[in-house]
């Protein structure tokens, strides 16, 4: 199917959940969840990554997700407004899900550099076992409008954190902070190519490598001796 005609989707999509309340997902994050409320929103992001896993970014309809997480249309509009917000919810929920599968098995490399290239291209290998919910994924983060804003940045958050983590910093200078943002939208970007096939895997990696030798070049000097 032409982008255009997937963009058009998505602008359909996003519309359509704003029409029913643009804050409902950020309200339902503003208190806390109950625990029945909790298993219920982990149903609908398991039911939405099933799906996007069989059929990619056409195979999510809220209908096929409130059916397959059983909840009620309407209830699961309130967690999520669209599909955009429900998909960017699932990519989050997925690097979470990652975050502390590197935890359990840190990068084992020398520099802070190496240690986040492993740590990116694990992820990316993680992803690249679900290509369509990859795709779906990807795509949603694409075509997310300012509705899907808190959605959005939390994803940024995650991957921030999964990045800092790798390097082992918990007080990151103004200057490793610009670099992991460079370096983010870099893995976003090499996602992007690969997916489209503009990119092999090669050279995703190369990319990754490259752009983690920031992390290097913004470590602060050590004093010098007097």
């Amino acid at each position: 199917m032409p982008a255009e005609a997937h963009r058009g989707q998505a602008t359909k999509a996003a519309g359509a959940g704003t029409t029913r309340t643009s804050q409902a997902s950020s309200a339902s994050q503003a208190s806390p969840l109950t625990e029945r409320q909790e298993a219920r929103r982990r149903r609908i992001l398991h039911a939405c990554a099933q799906l996007a896993c069989r059929g990619g970014f056409d195979a999510v309809q809220m209908r096929e997700v409130a059916e397959s997480s059983q909840v009620a249309l309407g209830t699961l509009y309130r967690y999520f407004p669209s599909k955009i917000h429900l998909l960017v919810a699932t990519m989050q929920d997925q690097l979470e899900h990652m975050h502390g599968t590197l935890r359990k098995k840190p990068p084992a490399g020398e520099t802070a550099a190496e240690r986040v290239a492993e740590t990116l291209l694990r992820a990316f290998r993680a992803l690249q076992r679900e290509p369509q919910l990859a795709d779906a994924m990807v795509r949603a983060l694409t075509f997310a409008d300012r509705s899907v804003s808190p959605e959005v940045d939390q994803v940024s958050r995650q991957t921030t954190m999964i990045i800092l983590d790798a390097m082992g910093l918990t007080d990151p200078t103004p200057d490793q902070l610009s670099a992991v943002r460079v370096i983010e939208h870099t893995w976003h970007s090499a996602l992007i190519t690969w997916l489209s096939g503009r990119a092999s895997i090669a050279q995703v990696r190369t990319d990754i490598e490259t752009v983690c030798r920031l992390m290097d070049l913004t470590a602060p000097e050590a004093p010098r001796p007097r």
